[in-house]
C-alpha cells in the first residue's frame, strides 16, 4: 500500500476500545488540528439520519474545529435523545482531553442502526486514542481502519500542490461497502488540508467534490442514516488564501482526494465481482446526465446482468428511459467496453459472445451513453450485484 501521509498541523490515531467484539479490529479513530481548522460538512439527505449528523450540522461551517472523533460498529441512528445526548458527550469527553470547547469538536458514528452506545468502552478509548496521536503514517492508517465496518481495506488518498508557491497537501480517509447510494452512501470521509480557507471557501469547495464523487457511486442506492464528509483546513502550510488559478489548483486537489475514496469504496462493494464506470455524455444539462446514470446504476437488472457477463444491453437502454429525460430514442447510441452495440436508436451487429467473455474477464466494465442533446456529462461509479452481496446483508444483524 502507497504511503499516505497527513497535511501540516494535523495528526491521527485509531485503535480498539470494545465497540466491536473481535479484539483485532479498531473501532475508535481521531482525527486533531493542532489549531483552529475552517470546517465544512456534507451529510445524508436521508430524513432519518444518525444523533452525530444532527450533532454536526448544527456546528458547521465554522472557523475553530479542532478534532474529528469517530466510532465504528455502532451507528447511533434512531436512538432519540439519549443519542444526541451521547454524540455531545462524545465531544465533551474528546475536547477535555485535548485542551478545546465541545463544540470545536465533530462526531461520527457508522455501524448497526438502533443500538445505544455503549458509553463504558468509549470512555476507555478517548484517553488512549488521544495518547497514540502522531502525525506520521501509520497513525493515519490506524485512524482510516478504524472508521471500517464491512470494508475490506482501509481507503486513504493525498495529493500535494503548489499554492502562491508553497507546498500545500490534501490527504483523507474514507469507509464504505454497502448501503451505498447517492445523497450519499453510507460512508464517512475526512478530508484534511493545510490550506487557508475560510468556512464559506471550505463549504463551496467540499460540496463541489461530493457532487462529482459520493454524489456519483452507488451499490444498491441504499441512502444511509449516518452519511457525513467533513473538510478540514488549517493554514499550517502558510500558503495564504488561494484565488483565480491557486484555487482551481487546490479545488482540483481536493476533488482528486474525493474522486479517489469513492471509487475506492465501489471497489470494495460487498461481494462485489465488477468494478462499472457509466459515463453519460451529450445532454443538455448534467442534471439530466446525473439523472440517467442514476438509474442505470441502480437498476438490479443491470447490475445483475453485469455480475453475469450477460451483455443484455436492452437494460441499459430501457433504465435511461424512465429517468425522466425527455429525448428520442434515436438520440442514443451505447458503448460497453468501448464496443458498440447500439447506435441512433437502433442495434449494431456486433460479436455478443466476445463481449460478454470481456465482461467475464475484466473486473473493470465501463458503460458509455452518448447523446445528440448538447454538451454536458456525467461520470458515475457503481458495482455489480452478486449471491454473496445478499448473503452478506441477509445476515447483517443475526
Amino acid at each position: 500500500m502507497t504511503q499516505q501521509l497527513l497535511p501540516q498541523g494535523f495528526r491521527a490515531a485509531g485503535l480498539h476500545c470494545g465497540v466491536k467484539a473481535n479484539h483485532d479490529i479498531f473501532d475508535l479513530s481521531l482525527f486533531v488540528s493542532d489549531g483552529p481548522a475552517s470546517t465544512a460538512g456534507v451529510f445524508t439527505q436521508n430524513k432519518v439520519c444518525g444523533a452525530p449528523v444532527k450533532v454536526c450540522r448544527q456546528r458547521v461551517p465554522r472557523g475553530t474545529t479542532r478534532a474529528v472523533v469517530i466510532n465504528s460498529g455502532n451507528s447511533n441512528a434512531c436512538t432519540g435523545d439519549r443519542g444526541i445526548e451521547d454524540a455531545k458527550w462524545m465531544t465533551a469527553e474528546v475536547a477535555a482531553l485535548i485542551g478545546c470547547e465541545a463544540d470545536d469538536v465533530l462526531v461520527c458514528s457508522t455501524g448497526v442502526i438502533g443500538r445505544f452506545l455503549p458509553k463504558e468502552a468509549l470512555a476507555s478509548g478517548f484517553p488512549r486514542v488521544v495518547a497514540q496521536l502522531s502525525p506520521d503514517s501509520q497513525s493515519f492508517l490506524n485512524a482510516a481502519r478504524g472508521i471500517m465496518t464491512t470494508d475490506t481495506v482501509p481507503k486513504q488518498a493525498t495529493r500535494e500542490v503548489q499554492i502562491n508557491g508553497r507546498p500545500v497537501r490534501v490527504s483523507g480517509t474514507a469507509k464504505g461497502a454497502a448501503m451505498i447510494g447517492p445523497n450519499m452512501a453510507t460512508m464517512l470521509c475526512v478530508i484534511m488540508t493545510d490550506a487557508t480557507l475560510s468556512p464559506a471557501d471550505c463549504d463551496e469547495m467540499l460540496r463541489h467534490a461530493v457532487n462529482r464523487s459520493f454524489n456519483c457511486i452507488s451499490v444498491e442506492g441504499h441512502t444511509s442514516t449516518s452519511d457525513s464528509a467533513i473538510l478540514l483546513a488549517n493554514g499550517r502550510a502558510n500558503a495564504g488564501f488561494p484565488t483565480g488559478d491557486a484555487r482551481a489548483i487546490l479545488q482540483g486537489a481536493i476533488d482528486a482526494v474525493a474522486m479517489d475514496l469513492a471509487m475506492a469504496i465501489i471497489r470494495d462493494a460487498e461481494g462485489a465481482d465488477h468494478f462499472v464506470t457509466i459515463d453519460v455524455v451529450g445532454t443538455r444539462t448534467r442534471d439530466e446526465a446525473f439523472k440517467i446514470a442514476k438509474e442505470i446504476a441502480d437498476s438490479a437488472l443491470v447490475k445483475t446482468a453485469i455480475t453475469g457477463a450477460d451483455p443484455n444491453w436492452g437494460r441499459i437502454i430501457s433504465a435511461a428511459g424512465y429517468a425522466g429525460v425527455e429525448f428520442r430514442e434515436e438520440d442514443m447510441s451505447l458503448w460497453i467496453n468501448e464496443i458498440p452495440i447500439y447506435k441512433d436508436g437502433a442495434p449494431i451487429t456486433c460479436d455478443l459472445k466476445a463481449l460478454s467473455q470481456s465482461i467475464r474477464t475484466n473486473r473493470d466494465v465501463s458503460v458509455r451513453l452518448v447523446f445528440t442533446l448538447g454538451e454536458a456529462s456525467v461520470r458515475y461509479w457503481t458495482s455489480d450485484l452478486t449471491a454473496e452481496y445478499v448473503r452478506l446483508n441477509a445476515d447483517y444483524t443475526t
